[in-house]
C-alpha cells in the first residue's frame, strides 16, 4: 500500500504505534516496524539515560523506520533532544503543547516531525510550524484528551478539509474496520494506542493488559477537565477522582489526587517482575546505585514524587520512602487487581522506617 504516510516515512502500512508510557518500550515499537508500520518509543515515562537504552535496542532489534514520541511537557527536554540528535534519530512525534518551538529544531536535524492535535485549528499550526505531518485525535482516545470534546469522526473530515499535511487519525481505532472508516473520512493513516498496550511486547504490567480485554462498553470514563482531560477505567481510583470532583475539589487537590494515584498506578504497573529481579541483584551488593533507580519500572510513591529506594529481604520488595494516606488507600485498592499478592506491612519505625513492604507476586 502507498500513500501519503507510508512514503513520508518509508513504512509498508500506515499504522503507527502510539508512544505511550509505561507500555511503548523497544520490544513493542521494534515489533510494530518489523511488520512493516512505524514503531514509537515512549520517551515521557523514560530518563533521558533511558531513553538512550531504548534507542540502541531499536537499532538493535530493527532495520524498519520507527521514532521517538516526545511529549513538549518533559521536565529534561533539551537533555532528550540532544540525545535524538546525538543517536540520529529520524522520526519524531510530539504531543502536549506547541509545535513551535522545537520543530525547526528537529528538522533542522534531519527528522521527520508530526505532532498529535485535537483540533483543526491545532493542524493549521502544525503547518505553520513546518511539521511533516499531523495526528488528529479525537475523544475516543484512551489516554490524554483535547478540552474540545470532538470525536474522532467530527474531528478527521474537518481536519482533512482544512489542513493540507498528510494526516493520521487516532481516538478509538482499534480494527481494520475502523481503520478504514478513517481513512473514508480522509485519513492517511491511523495511530493505535490501547490495542498495542494490550500486546504480548508492551512492557505494561499483565494485570493492566488483562484489564483492557476485560474492560467492558462504558467501563471508562474521561476526567479531570479542569487539569487535563484523562480517559480512566472506572476502579478505585477513578472513584476517588469522581467524588472528588463532585464535592468540588480545588484544582492544587485535584493535582495533588492524580499525582498520588498516578505515582502508585503508574510505578506500580511498570515495576514488572524481570525489574525487580534486577533491583534484587543490585540491592544485593549494596545501595542501589542511581542509574538503576531511574530506570523504566521505578516506583514514585508521594505527591512530591521523589525517587523512592528499593530493597529486597526474600520476595518482599521494600520501597523506603513513606507513603501518604491517599497513596496508600489507592496501592490497596490495586492489590485487588492482582499487581501484588498483598501489603505484608505499612512499617511506621523500628527496621524500615517509614517504608512500605510488599508481597510480590514473582
Amino acid at each position: 500500500m502507498k500513500n501519503r504516510i507510508t512514503e513520508l516515512f518509508g513504512i509498508r502500512y500506515p499504522v503507527v504505534s502510539g508512544g505511550m508510557v509505561w507500555c511503548s518500550g523497544w520490544r513493542l515499537a521494534s515489533a510494530v516496524s518489523n511488520c512493516g508500520g512505524l514503531g514509537l518509543l515512549g520517551a515521557g515515562s523514560m530518563h533521558p539515560d533511558t531513553l538512550r537504552e531504548h534507542i540502541r535496542c531499536m537499532k538493535e532489534a530493527t532495520d524498519k523506520p520507527w521514532g521517538v514520541n516526545v511529549p513538549l511537557l518533559y521536565p529534561e527536554m533539551e537533555a532528550l533532544m540532544g540525545i535524538l540528535v546525538e543517536e540520529g534519530v529520524k522520526v519524531v512525534f510530539t504531543s502536549a503543547g506547541s509545535p513551535k518551538k522545537w520543530t525547526p529544531f528537529l528538522k533542522g536535524h534531519g527528522m521527520k516531525v508530526a505532532h498529535v492535535v485535537s483540533s483543526a485549528a491545532f493542524a493549521l499550526k502544525c503547518e505553520e510550524a513546518g511539521c511533516d505531518a499531523v495526528v488528529a485525535e479525537g475523544f475516543e482516545a484512551g489516554g490524554h484528551n483535547g478540552r474540545e470534546e470532538t470525536t474522532t469522526m467530527a474531528l478527521i473530515p474537518n481536519v482533512a478539509a482544512q489542513c493540507r499535511l498528510p494526516l493520521i487519525a487516532a481516538g478509538g481505532i482499534a480494527s481494520g474496520r475502523a481503520m478504514l472508516a478513517a481513512m473514508v473520512l480522509g485519513a492517511d493513516g491511523v495511530q493505535i494506542g490501547t490495542r498495542f498496550a494490550a500486546a504480548r511486547e508492551s512492557s505494561a504490567h499483565e494485570a493492566f493488559k488483562r484489564k483492557i480485554r476485560e474492560t467492558p462498553e462504558g467501563g471508562t470514563m474521561l476526567v479531570l477537565k479542569q487539569l487535563a482531560p484523562a480517559r480512566l477505567i472506572k476502579n478505585a481510583f477513578y472513584e476517588e477522582v469522581k467524588a472528588a470532583e463532585e464535592r468540588g475539589a480545588s484544582a492544587e487537590e485535584m493535582r495533588e489526587l492524580v499525582e498520588a494515584g498516578a505515582s502508585v498506578l503508574g510505578g506500580c504497573c511498570g515495576t514488572t517482575p524481570d525489574y525487580i529481579r534486577q533491583l534484587c541483584a543490585a540491592f544485593g551488593k549494596g545501595r542501589v546505585p542511581e542509574r538503576e533507580r531511574r530506570k523504566e519500572g521505578v516506583c514514585y510513591l508521594s505527591s512530591e514524587r521523589r525517587t523512592v529506594e528499593f530493597g529486597m529481604d526474600g520476595r518482599f520488595l521494600i520501597v523506603g520512602e513513606r507513603i501518604n494516606p491517599t497513596g496508600k488507600k489507592l496501592l490497596q485498592a490495586q492489590l485487588r487487581e492482582g499487581i501484588f499478592d498483598r501489603v505484608l506491612q505499612f512499617a511506621e519505625e523500628q527496621e524500615h522506617d517509614g517504608a512500605l513492604i510488599l508481597d510480590v507476586n514473582m
